[in-house]
């Protein structure tokens, strides 16, 4: 028998389950590079549930009854008290969010001498602390691609919502206004715009497919360049790094893994060198920024617009200042937790434990750590 700890976020404040928009989700039976969905033995929910907050426990419940385990699912996550340090002393199994991620740092795996596998329900396992997992020889996975597009649709509408000055309209309509200059002040047309994206995976270039058809003129940086062949049919150009990307262009997305090149990254010094009255739209990690930068860019002018839906820590405090930063269009870290993506995450979620529970081998692109080093799709996104 295992102990599995899952740490998801808290339920609906109207209560479980809610009333859904929609009767259905559209099925998707493969991702755009060919690969094929999670593809578990059986589930035990409906698609287009929420599954991810404490009572949807991603579908899981039955199977690890059935199987014989134990599990706590809980949203109290942080501090020595919370329910989740407590469970985690003798728990073989982490499963937690990126979106209320379960931070395990090196002190609480060094709590947990029976933790085998840390498992992140959708993309995402900087939360865990990969050297030492590595060190412990504990596995690091993922459900890589499960919510990819997801969060590609949240960039895209973030881009027009900041260039459009969105925002501020609502605001007027939904106060009883109809103030049109107001709302146009700071509105102008993506078309004709430079656009860049830090780093081309799945995520970005999900971004410059959709974007290509607003007659933008794309860019990108990545540690690996396209091919030829890629870059042609996307009409984007190649900048050797972020400085030279920052520089050239009007709007900025980022969806680069959190390592130490990256860490906070635009700070002061890099957000100077951007063209006044850029936008940066950042649903990759807040870390990767230094935010009382990024506040102050607002404020002077630098920078004309901020969104994205990551923070740092999560959930951030009430007084971190985004919340209350200038031409912002912050969001929860809710971009790749759509009922959509759930229904995948959470298939791919058993995928892996059904694999992890039978000895057999998981997937490559699932995983990030595996023997003691870098694996799969870890291999490819993390960096030392």
């Amino acid at each position: 028998m295992a102990k599995c700890v899952m740490v998801l976020y808290p339920d609906p404040v109207d209560g479980y389950p809610p009333k859904y928009a929609r009767d259905s989700i559209p099925t998707i039976k493969s991702y755009p590079d060919g690969s094929t969905v999670p593809s578990p033995s059986s589930i035990d929910f409906t698609p287009g549930e929420l599954l991810g907050c404490v009572s949807g426990a991603l579908g899981l419940r039955k199977f690890f009854e059935d199987g014989g385990h134990e599990l706590v699912v809980t949203s109290d996550k942080d501090g020595p008290d919370s329910e989740f340090e407590r469970e985690l002393v003798d728990a073989d199994i982490v499963i937690s969010q990126p979106f209320w991620p379960a931070y395990l740092t090196k002190e609480r795996i060094d709590k947990a001498p029976n933790l085998k596998l840390a498992l992140t329900a959708g993309i995402g396992s900087d939360h865990v602390d990969l050297d030492a997992a590595q060190q412990r020889g504990i596995t690091v996975a993922e459900v890589t691609y499960s919510n990819s597009i997801s969060v590609a649709e949240h960039a895209v509408m973030q881009i027009l919502t900041l260039v459009r000055s969105f925002v501020p309209s609502h605001r007027w309509a939904a106060e009883g206004g109809w103030n049109i200059a107001d709302c146009v002040e700071h509105a102008y047309d993506l078309e004709g715009m430079d656009v860049g994206v830090i780093a081309a995976g799945r995520i970005g270039r999900a971004v410059l497919r959709r974007l290509a058809p607003f007659d933008v003129n794309l860019h990108y940086t990545d540690t690996r360049r396209l091919s030829p062949d890629v870059e042609k049919q996307l009409n984007v150009t190649f900048h050797p790094d972020v400085e030279s990307l920052v520089r050239s262009v009007d709007v900025v997305s980022v969806h680069s893994p959190l390592y130490d090149a990256t860490r906070q990254m635009f700070n002061e010094r890099l957000l100077g060198t951007m063209r006044r009255g850029s936008y940066i739209v950042n649903t990759a990690r807040g870390e990767e920024t230094v935010p009382e930068a990024i506040a102050a860019a607002l404020r002077s002018g630098q920078l004309a617009g901020y969104a994205g839906d990551v923070w740092y820590p999560q959930p951030p405090p009430a007084d971190h200042p985004w919340r209350t930063m200038p031409n912002n269009a912050m969001t929860p870290h809710v971009s790749g937790t759509t009922l959509s993506a759930q229904a995948r995450y959470a298939a791919g979620t058993r995928e892996i434990l059904e694999s992890f529970f039978a000895g057999t081998t998981i997937r490559p692109e699932y995983l990030i750590v595996e023997g003691g080093k870098l694996a799969g799709t870890g291999a490819l996104s993390y960096q030392k």
